[in-house]
């Protein structure tokens, strides 16, 4: 099992808010656990999850425009 803290940054968009949400929706297909807090999004799952999960993401951001997407990945026990 990995995880992952991932955070989008929309760029030269007026509703990043739209875009960050309209990607951590694509998560559902991803068959990956994840939890939306207010400054990251943490998935948990299988390797295979967690970088569907995260593809899944930034592939529906960048439908938007340019972006950025900030990963933390490890293979650590939750703690």
């Amino acid at each position: 099992m990995i995880h992952a803290e991932v955070t989008l940054y929309p760029l030269k968009t007026k509703d990043a808010s739209a875009v960050i949400n309209n990607s951590i929706d694509t998560l559902n297909q991803a068959g990956v656990e994840y939890n939306v807090g207010s400054m990251a999004t943490h998935l948990h799952g299988n390797q295979e999850q967690v970088w569907n999960g995260l593809k899944r993401l930034f592939d529906e951001a960048q439908r938007s425009g340019e972006v950025s997407m900030v990963v933390t990945i490890t293979n650590a026990a939750e703690h």
